[in-house]
């Protein structure tokens, strides 16, 4: 039986000399990898208590929803600037290179929920502490963050805090 690592192809090089990219569109493309991704990423929140599930555009949203749709939870979705339809809150946030801006609808939490993050991956945990602002804004409490993989080399656990993470697959590198 494979593992869920197995399923992950590493293109080296990738965008830069030096880098090891984790590609997981292998896993989304291969039905047993998508599955053993989603009961992984599952399994490890199943005594988390949480009433919400919140993934960020767009691969948070390919394992956000069957996950939200297994555990018969709501997903709210995060959204780049300008993709909701109704009204907003919105934080911006550093990349490696420049800014971006992540949105969430002003209605799409309730005061006192407890929310799931769900992510493909964590690298720096910037895109993932914007995330948490945005709950947190409109008075959601973040229980957790679990992500397919977690690219330990950059710290993003340790930038998280307080915040619970689980990675299905660790890698210590970059």
């Amino acid at each position: 039986m494979k593992e869920l690592k197995d399923y992950v192809l590493t293109i080296p090089d990738f965008p830069e000399p030096g880098i090891m990219f984790r590609d997981i569109t292998s896993v989304l493309q291969d039905a047993d990898g998508l599955r053993l991704a989603i009961d992984t990423m599952t399994g490890l929140v199943k005594d988390v208590d949480y009433d919400v599930i919140a993934g960020a555009e767009s691969r948070g949203f390919c394992f956000g929803a069957p996950m939200a749709y297994n555990e018969n939870k709501p997903l709210v979705l995060i959204r780049k600037k300008g993709k909701l339809p109704r009204e907003t809150v919105a934080v911006e946030y550093d990349l490696e290179y420049g800014k971006a801006i992540l949105e969430i609808h002003k209605d799409a939490i309730k005061p006192g929920q407890k929310v799931l993050l769900v992510d493909d991956l964590i690298a720096t945990g910037g895109t993932t502490m914007a995330m948490v602002k945005l709950i947190e804004s409109l008075g959601g409490e973040v229980v957790g963050v679990v992500v397919m993989m977690e690219l330990a080399g950059l710290k993003g656990r340790e930038r998280l805090g307080k915040y619970p993470l689980y990675a299905a697959i660790t890698y210590e590198g970059k």
